[in-house]
């Protein structure tokens, strides 16, 4: 269980707000592809690989990620320190980002979705319920990765909609999911898991 407070949700919805009004002033300028959205060759912009989590492309956009943010992220931010959550939804959001355009044939991608996945795949699998059931349950480690992949798989496809950055989706999830198993978050000491041996 950690100390943290929700203090660092707030504080993303807030940058959310800061970077789409930067967003709306540069595109007058020309330059919003430029800051904002992650493209290939990424390394051609190489700050887009931050700045992109943190834009969005319309207040609807906007303002799915800031509702999911607050439903995924309250709970993990309170059981975490702030530097551990920012520091995760900036590397899983940038883990997303980057596989989206790497995998894909997308000419850009820009939006949170890919950090909020994983903030939602580490609720899934990091909370106590979870832990006590991988504790009762013990299953080789090929058997939880092949589950994750299925879970991450089935969520992507139910949240598929027209120009949704589906493998994003699917990399924050799992890479979420993945954390969530080992605690990378947890503040505490963690109780000793064990896996079994053999195949």
């Amino acid at each position: 269980m950690g100390n943290g407070s929700g203090m660092p949700v707030l504080e993303l919805l807030f940058v959310f707000v800061l970077v789409y009004v930067l967003q709306f002033i540069t595109a007058f300028a020309g330059v919003v592809e430029s800051l904002f959205i992650l493209s290939p060759p990424i390394a051609q912009n190489p700050w887009t690989i931050v700045t992109s989590i943190y834009a969005h492309n319309g207040t609807g956009h906007l303002l799915s990620n800031a509702v999911a943010l607050v439903l995924f992220g309250w709970p993990v931010a309170r059981a975490t320190t702030r530097l551990r959550f920012h520091l995760f939804f900036i590397v899983s959001g940038a883990v997303a980002g980057i596989t989206q355009i790497v995998v894909s044939d997308a000419a850009g991608v820009l939006g949170a979705s890919g950090a909020v996945f994983a903030l939602f795949g580490y609720l899934i699998v990091g909370n106590r319920l979870s832990s006590s059931l991988v504790q009762a349950v013990r299953v080789p480690t090929w058997v939880t990765l092949v589950v994750f992949i299925v879970i991450a798989a089935v969520v992507t496809l139910a949240t598929a909609s027209p120009g949704v950055a589906l493998i994003a989706h699917f990399a924050g999830l799992l890479v979420g999911l993945l954390a969530g198993r080992i605690g990378l978050l947890d503040t505490g000491p963690r109780r000793q898991r064990t896996e079994p041996t053999g195949a």
